[in-house]
């Protein structure tokens, strides 16, 4: 048996469903709309969040079904390489791939389910949620947080 974490052990295809599930962190900044720069493929954050955010606890209203309920839901698990590069750098799914190890402030690494949202990582009680933005002018709701 390996004395390392299943992170450092196994690859993302390797992981079983909860060891994949565990690597998520809550952010929620995966739940946010993004737009990309064309010319430079440059990924900007919106503070509007998908309708299924809560903004309190930045959870998944309805994380089982959301697939189901939401056409553009990003699933995760199914992902390309390349795709994972529009997740947030802090992405323990992104980093993983990069060959990067997992932030200091992470729950699998602090042992606190809270770490995430002590780091300042978490988008809960910053968003408005989709259906009270107005998706065209999504260019006026990036955000630049500095610890995002």
């Amino acid at each position: 048996m390996s004395a390392r974490p299943f992170w450092e052990a196994k690859s993302l295809d390797a992981m079983t469903d909860a060891e994949w599930e565990s690597l998520c962190d809550g952010c929620g900044q995966c739940c946010l709309h993004k737009l990309v720069n064309d010319k430079t493929a440059d990924v900007f954050y919106t503070r509007v969040a998908c309708q299924l955010l809560d903004d309190q606890s930045g959870r998944c209203k309805r994380y089982a079904t959301r697939l189901e309920e939401i056409e553009d839901c990003l699933d995760v698990r199914r992902m390309s390489h390349a795709e994972l590069a529009w997740m947030p750098r802090s992405c323990a799914y992104r980093r993983l791939t990069e060959g990067k190890s997992l932030p200091q402030w992470h729950p699998l690494i602090t042992g606190d389910p809270h770490s995430t949202a002590n780091a300042r990582m978490a988008v809960a009680g910053r968003t408005i949620s989709e259906t009270a933005a107005d998706l065209d002018q999504l260019e006026a709701e990036i955000i630049e947080w500095v610890d995002i």
